[in-house]
């Protein structure tokens, strides 16, 4: 039974949550706030719970101890049913149909074991669905975010029939035919958790599409909508101007060199994000067209990522192998041609969006990428967007953006050739338009937008 006195009207349900525990030297808890769009799109409302789940022991022992914040729930869920259900399912099967990740002739394999993990990966979600049915006072709005937890909307619309649910999804959606290599019982289960919720959220028309294709014949009185989720411009721009950020930029310029031009690419060392070929690309450049040798550096933030996952530590392998490959053939005594980071610093990030000339934005299949929407708006004197038309961002940057085939490594060293001798008139001008379309939907907006229609 619903709690009715004192009950939240708004709930959020996601893997993470907006505080993160660690216990000190003397025992004591620490709390460590996080960040991120979803933690400022929800300041904008008052009444809230956020249900998480506690995810390392520092979260656990918090949990037992009963030390909190304020509005947020975090699960104490088994670690073992955790780790199989985000590791093994969410991130290893999920994640991969949706990004069309697999080498096919080699896998997915779902076998006897792949079945066991789902069954964690239901014991998961139904611990999400148990504790939301628990907190949501009567008809409360429930908004459930992402692959994580998919399967949460039909089960919570079985325990709390009178809430209204929502789901959003920050991933793309797989085409029909690739998500029909899950098996034929798991991708109903998939479809039927999703379509628990009175509305289901995506970050652009195609990736909706897709899930409406999936789920042909069967959305009955489940609405499918597009929030494409934008950059948070009023905290970029003036955290872009605090000290630190002005540091490493000058830290950033040493390294560069006078006179010369970056090429700047962030991102997390997952799969999707395609840095391995935009380093080729960069290669081929520099082999193609030697007029940029000495001229032209590559600012390539990597920062690692899932790494108790064997296949991303041995992507992050590959990217610092092909880093210092470029390095030793190209490089010289006063130029270093790639300069990368693997340790991640959000300073730095915004350091490297300012100076940037060019920002290399490739992945194979990003359900947005907000890099390419951030960068715009920060840039001190322009930049060229190189962008993957595999990005969600692509359907609305695409008019000012340099568009690449994500698996064309000549083709996007010719875009990076292109993007390097634009004149910096046009590229001021692209920057400006970039930046109007990359703010078009601001956090707070989109969270808002989304919660006014699940209410309607």
């Amino acid at each position: 039974m619903a709690s009715t006195h004192g009950a939240p009207e708004v709930l959020v349900a996601s893997n993470r949550g907006p505080v993160s525990y660690a216990v000190g030297d003397d025992g004591t808890i620490e709390a460590k706030r996080g960040g991120g769009g979803l933690v400022s799109a929800l300041s904008a409302v008052d009444d809230k719970l956020w249900v998480c789940a506690a995810l390392g022991d520092g979260d656990r022992e918090a949990v037992r101890r009963g030390v909190g914040e304020p509005g947020v729930r975090m699960l104490d869920i088994d670690p073992d049913v955790h780790t199989a259900a985000y590791n093994d399912i969410a991130n290893s099967v999920l994640w991969f149909v949706h990004h069309m990740l697999y080498q096919t002739p080699l896998e997915p394999v779902f076998d006897a074991e792949f079945r066991e993990r789902w069954e964690a990966y239901r014991t998961y979600n139904r611990a999400f669905a148990e504790a939301l049915a628990q907190e949501a006072g009567e008809g409360a709005a429930v908004l459930v975010q992402d692959y994580h937890l998919a399967l949460v909307p039909g089960m919570l619309r079985s325990l709390r029939p009178d809430l209204r649910i929502g789901h959003f999804s920050h991933t793309p959606w797989a085409p029909v035919e690739y998500f029909r290599m899950l098996p034929d019982a798991i991708a109903d289960e998939l479809l039927d958790g999703m379509l628990g919720a009175d509305r289901l959220g995506f970050l652009t028309r195609r990736w909706a599409d897709a899930f409406e294709r999936c789920a042909q014949g069967r959305l009955g009185d489940t609405r499918v909508s597009v929030y494409g989720l934008g950059a948070d411009a009023d905290f970029l721009r003036a955290r872009a101007q605090e000290a630190d950020v002005e540091e490493r930029m000058a830290a950033l310029r040493e390294q560069i060199g006078d006179g010369r031009q970056a090429i700047v690419r962030v991102d997390r060392t997952e799969l999707s994000k395609n840095i391995v070929r935009g380093m080729h690309a960069y290669r081929e450049l520099l082999d193609t067209r030697p007029e940029w040798r000495e001229r032209v550096v590559h600012v390539a933030f990597a920062y690692p990522s899932r790494q108790d996952l064997a296949v991303y530590r041995e992507y992050t392998a590959e990217v610092q192998r092909v880093a210092d490959q470029i390095n030793s053939a190209y490089g010289t005594a006063g130029w270093t041609p790639v300069v990368l980071h693997v340790k991640d610093d959000f300073a730095r990030s915004l350091a490297a969006y300012r100076l940037a000339d060019v920002a290399l934005v490739n992945p194979i299949r990003d359900g947005m990428n907000l890099v390419a929407k951030e960068v715009p708006v920060v840039s001190d004197d322009g930049c060229v967007l190189v962008l993957s038309r595999e990005a969600g961002a692509w359907e609305e940057l695409a008019e000012d953006a340099i568009s690449v085939n994500p698996y064309d490594v000549s083709g996007t060293a010719d875009a990076l050739h292109e993007a390097l001798s634009m004149p910096e008139g046009e590229r001021a001008e692209r920057t400006k338009r970039l930046a109007v379309a990359a703010t078009a939907l601001p956090p707070q907006q989109w969270f808002l937008e989304q919660l006014e229609a699940l209410r309607g």
